[in-house]
């Protein structure tokens, strides 16, 4: 029986190589689409699934009023944790970031980037493998842990444990070499415990927030709990002294200022759910992610729907074989179980397919998602399996209930064709593949759009022609003239670019134009609290970057003040102390008076999905120790001049500046640009879905109509024996799928319209949807509709009527 089955799908095969073919391409692109999609979803869900202590674990998020929400922020509450939140097991201080610098070991000299200080017991919360040494004891004095990667670089087949490496001005023993075995919201190459004695050194500062907290708790349902006894630990030792300075009582000034309040977020969740992006190796897009799954899911929607179109219709030309198998004793089980094994093979052609399609495909997914995605792993194959058993019962299914159920004399006596059965679930899919069609034409609008919007909208600076150099921005802060050597070195740094033919301004700021600023405190004003960005800036910072002031001045060497006591505000910081004419005004700025001389325009210092913050502004010198907070030098070059300066400076740089780190520029424009760079991906993916799902469709229509067309030629050899004209002849042939299209694009409009606009609401600054993506949506839907239908029925109109009118 199986030979019989195996011989009849090869030649119904070899008569239908084309339809056969359409119906594979479309299975495997529908199926690619998803499998791209699990590889991606499977790698975003497997950071921490490897840790023991996932669920233990909790990463803290300090929420300090103001919209200022950060990961990195704890104050150093290590002394009163024990005794005050009995529910820790253990907690664990880190910087909060990856660090990188030069590393020596003998005569080799590397830089080593992701760098993290944590203390001793870091190695409990993320027990990586330890192939040498020992984890417990590797962060005690000066003890470093290494990864494997940076062993080998630095050590080649040597034993690391117990060399000693020169890093930032002293030498750390290497105790251990560990191996990251699966994907983790911390993954440093190197690990040393500096941050014990900033620790000890601020452990009486609880409005200093430097750093990152990780708590392991006893049980992890008492996180709620924990969490308001951390809360207590604020109010009590950092809002009650703060409002007894204020003159306020604790409640009064808790309602005006707020107090700090934390999250406690499980490593578990981490990746794809913290409110935060200050993990280490950054947080996932759910979102992005979730509407990768779902237009996938789409996608295999439309080609399943594709299929049994394709399937149902195609059944006409094998009604005559059912109805003979049926004469011969075959039953309705058979000649399911038959069509179902026809679907089997055809699904597993798809599949193969699709896998070939990834394969190639996956280098430039990689890029495009900045992955490192393969195909292996035996969760991906189950999931393999698990997809073509849903494909098989979604497409396959159906169609052979259908053909089954063929009514064996009305077959034998040649009269299926005109029936009429099956045709209204057809319609009703070829319905479904508009309707998805058309979301997706919509949608593929309204993201470009958005996208268009941002590149092109007024950020309120120039970036043209302006180059950020990385500033690796080195300094003893035990020494204590340390703040007055670090500006001198700035104004030198600054002194001799500016004598770079090409070079028309040097400057620099504590901030980085789509990175925002990193420094962030509070100022009060008529009993008004604001907790802006710290702008500290060179003089000519603002008129380099064309960055416009409102009100009054900006910050200027011809007055001595501003290097004391003068600050700038932009025009939010204004809006919220509520303040129409603030210049000559006085705020308190940590322990400072400082006196407003201007109101800067608001610009856009991070990207467009994000509101613009307060700002203050003040001169390095007003804040001195803000000069250590320089990491990014700013100069405008001639762009006739480009091709020279550029090496110019590089040489400089690499001789005299940095000579250990490799010279880093950007142009400030396009690093702006990369703050949009997630969404421009979405653009770019839904353009290409957008594509494969035109071309599916388009697959299923030109098949459908084919068949359609075919079962009425008889009807159109007739009409034109009467005279009908060709015009009237393609109107007839076409109108239904107009029908269908316009029903198709109706279904659409709602959904379209309500997810599109929840996507555009992850931005501050987003379009307004007109009805110009519906427009343009149906116009395309149509016209392509049309090019299809109308190709086929004029080459319909074409054919020698006496074929038709003498057969029977």
């Amino acid at each position: 029986m199986l030979k019989n089955w195996i011989k009849i799908f090869l030649y119904q095969l070899k008569n239908n190589k084309f339809f056969t073919a359409l119906n594979v391409l479309g299975l495997s692109l529908g199926i690619a689409g998803l499998v791209f999609a699990i590889l991606y979803w499977n790698d975003e869900q497997s950071y921490n699934a490897w840790n023991p202590n996932k669920e233990k674990v909790f990463y803290t998020v300090t929420n300090l009023g103001e919209g200022n929400i950060w990961g990195s922020s704890s104050a150093a509450l290590a002394p009163k944790l024990p005794t005050a939140v009995p529910e820790i097991e253990s907690f664990c201080y880190t910087n909060g970031w990856y660090d990188n610098g030069i590393f020596k070991y003998k005569e080799k000299k590397q830089l080593v980037e992701k760098v993290m200080s944590a203390q001793q017991n870091f190695f409990s919360f993320f027990p990586f493998t330890i192939l040498r040494g020992n984890a417990a004891t590797a962060l005690q004095n000066d003890g470093m842990a290494v990864s494997e990667s940076v062993a080998k670089q630095f050590f080649g087949t040597e034993d690391p444990v117990n060399k000693q490496v020169f890093y930032k001005k002293k030498y750390y023993t290497v105790k251990c070499v560990y191996k990251i075995e699966g994907r983790s919201s911390y993954e440093p190459a190197v690990i040393v415990n500096d941050v014990e004695t900033y620790l000890k050194e601020n452990q009486d500062k609880w409005g200093n927030f430097s750093y990152s907290l990780l708590l392991k708790l006893k049980n992890p349902a008492d996180a709620d709990i924990a969490r308001q006894k951390i809360d207590k630990l604020y109010f009590d030792y950092r809002t009650v002294p703060s409002a007894k300075e204020s003159g306020m009582t604790p409640q009064e000034y808790e309602k005006k200022y707020e107090s700090a309040h934390v999250i406690l977020e499980p490593l578990k969740s981490l990746r794809l759910h913290s409110v935060v992006e200050d993990a280490p190796e950054g947080r996932g897009n759910l979102q992005f992610l979730t509407i990768m799954v779902v237009l996938s899911l789409l996608i295999l929607i439309l080609s399943i729907v594709n299929y049994i179109n394709l399937a149902t219709a195609g059944a006409i030309k094998r009604a005559k074989e059912v109805g003979v198998r049926k004469i011969l004793g075959a039953g309705k089980a058979n000649i399911i179980r038959q069509f179902v094994f026809e679907t089997v093979i055809t699904t597993l052609f798809a599949i193969l397919l699709s896998l070939v399609i990834v394969e190639l495909s996956l280098p430039y997914y990689n890029d495009f998602l900045y992955k490192e995605l393969v195909i292996y792993g035996g969760q991906f194959y189950l999931q393999l399996i698990l997809i073509f058993i849903v494909v098989v019962i979604a497409a396959g299914i159906f169609p052979a209930v259908y053909v089954s159920n063929f009514e064996t004399l009305k077959v034998l006596k040649g009269n299926f064709g005109r029936s009429k059965s099956g045709i209204w679930l057809r319609n009703a899919m070829l319905i479904l593949q508009f309707a998805i069609a058309s979301f997706f034409i919509v949608g593929s609008y309204i993201v470009y759009q958005q996208v268009d919007y941002m590149a092109t909208k007024d950020l309120g600076f120039s970036g043209s022609q302006v180059i950020d150099i990385t500033y690796n921005n080195s300094y003893d802060r035990e020494d204590e003239n340390s703040e007055k050597i670090t500006l001198q070195k700035f104004y030198s740094i600054k002194d001799r670019l500016s004598k770079i033919k090409g070079i028309k301004e040097v400057s620099a700021g504590t901030f980085a134009f789509g990175g925002g600023s990193i420094n962030t405190s509070g100022f009060i004003y008529k009993d008004i609290f604001v907790q802006p960005q710290n702008m500290a800036v060179d003089f000519n910072m603002l008129e380099m970057m064309k960055i416009k002031i409102t009100q009054g001045r900006g910050l200027s060497e011809k007055f001595a003040s501003d290097t004391i006591e003068s600050a700038l505000l932009n025009e939010t910081a204004v809006r919220m102390i509520k303040e129409k004419d603030p210049i000559g005004k006085t705020i308190e700025w940590n322990d400072k008076k400082l006196k407003v001389v201007g109101v800067v325009a608001d610009f856009h210092n991070k990207g467009l999905n994000q509101d613009i913050p307060p700002m203050i502004f003040f001169h390095f010198k007003t804040v001195p120790w803000m000069i250590y907070n320089v990491h990014n030098i700013f100069a405008t070059v001639d762009p006739k001049e480009l091709e020279t300066t550029l090496p110019e400076i590089e040489k400089y740089w690499v001789s005299e500046i940095d000579p250990d780190y490799p010279f880093s520029y950007d142009f400030v424009d396009k690093r702006f640009a990369r703050t949009y760079e997630s969404y421009a991906k979405q653009r770019n993916l839904f353009s290409l879905l957008n594509l494969v799902v035109i071309t599916i469709a388009l697959f299923g229509l030109f098949a459908l109509a084919s068949y359609s067309i075919q079962r009425r030629m008889k009807e159109i050899a007739i009409r034109k024996t009467l005279g009908a004209e060709t015009q009237t002849l393609l109107k007839e042939l076409s109108k239904q799928y107009i029908v269908f299209c316009v029903i198709g694009f109706v279904i659409a409009l709602f959904p379209a319209y309500m997810l599109l606009d929840k996507w555009l609401d992850n931005f501050a600054f987003r379009i307004s949807i007109s009805p110009i993506p519906f427009i343009v949506g149906f116009i395309v839907l149509m016209l392509l509709t049309l090019i299809v239908v109308l190709s086929k029925a004029f080459q319909a109109t074409r054919v020698n009527v006496l074929k038709y009118l003498k057969y029977e």
